[in-house]
């Protein structure tokens, strides 16, 4: 038996249900402390995989309400006027530091995963106003790589008619101005910024200083997305690690999010490969570590 599609009366019953749920949630919200951690990006850098894996540890509470599977509230980048009682109403009951729903658990704690944080231009300050003790944890992906599944990601909601090699050389005209705008009008939400940004989002160099100069390097858990793609028991181990918790095992292995397609062209790959190359080397040089990505020098797939 297949599901038939909702009727109005039953949609409109489910959005009251989930009004009321938030409500109740903000209503609440003197309860809730907010992230323990946030995973800021990269956007198609494994989030969704990483956060659905780090909820599998027994201390890891979800967002609220769990039955909606909220990975991300998007409160520092494109619903910050929402307010803080708004954001708070997304985060678990606590009392004494424990949360209601286990209360034999120690530690309790909960996150945020919204990759849209690490490109905004905003979200850094505003978190850091807000928590400035907040872990954060982020994974980078080869930029040409991470701009073919955006790519793909927006093909494939509709939100995208160019070819990839098309979308690559409107991009600049596509973001001309649209981050300076964010930044001078508060409230401005930039779906150009936010999801044609192909190659701009993969300039890690371009934004992890802005976040480096508002945390403290102890409170960020960097890691490379292929890495964890090739071993996510032990990355994920990682993970639970620097939010203090005890190890444990994964009993899922699913890649979420994960849409085939048929591969980049030879050419256009060599040729991203070639305007990131100097970047890439810069980043490392930041990190101080090397990155799991190829060169130009190396043969073209």
């Amino acid at each position: 038996m297949t599901d038939q599609p909702r009727g109005p009366v039953e949609r409109a019953a489910r959005e009251s249900a989930k009004r009321a749920l938030r409500r109740y949630g903000e209503l609440t919200s003197g309860l809730r402390r907010g992230p323990d951690f946030v995973i800021i990006g990269a956007k198609r850098g494994g989030s969704t995989s990483l956060y659905r894996y780090v909820l599998e540890h027994p201390s890891i509470q979800p967002l609220f309400p769990g039955r909606q599977h909220i990975k991300g509230v998007h409160y520092y980048d494109t619903r910050y006027s929402r307010g803080l009682t708004w954001y708070r109403s997304h985060f678990p009951l606590q009392v004494a530091g424990r949360h209601l729903a286990r209360p034999g658990i120690q530690p309790a704690i909960a996150g945020d995963a919204s990759p849209y944080y690490l490109f905004h231009p905003l979200a850094a300050e505003r978190l850091a106003r807000d928590l400035p003790d907040v872990k954060i944890i982020v994974f980078l992906r080869d930029p040409v790589e991470r701009a073919y599944s955006h790519f793909k990601e927006r093909t494939h909601h509709g939100g995208e008619t160019l070819s990839f090699e098309e979308a690559l050389d409107a991009e600049p005209e596509r973001l001309r101005g649209e981050q300076e705008r964010i930044v001078s009008e508060p409230g401005y939400v930039s779906a150009e910024h936010e999801n044609h940004s192909y190659l701009a989002q993969g300039r890690y160099l371009d934004m992890l200083p802005r976040w480096f100069g508002l945390f403290p390097r102890e409170q960020f858990h960097i890691a490379a997305s292929e890495d964890f793609y090739a071993d996510p028991q032990r990355h994920v181990n990682d993970v639970w690690k620097f939010l203090g918790l005890a190890p444990g095992r994964l009993t899922s292995r699913v890649r979420h999010n994960y849409m085939p397609a048929p591969d980049i062209r030879p050419e256009t790959r060599q040729r991203l490969r070639e305007a990131l190359e100097d970047h890439n080397r810069g980043l490392e040089d930041l990190l101080g570590r090397s990155l799991p990505w190829p060169t130009s020098k190396e043969p073209v797939r």
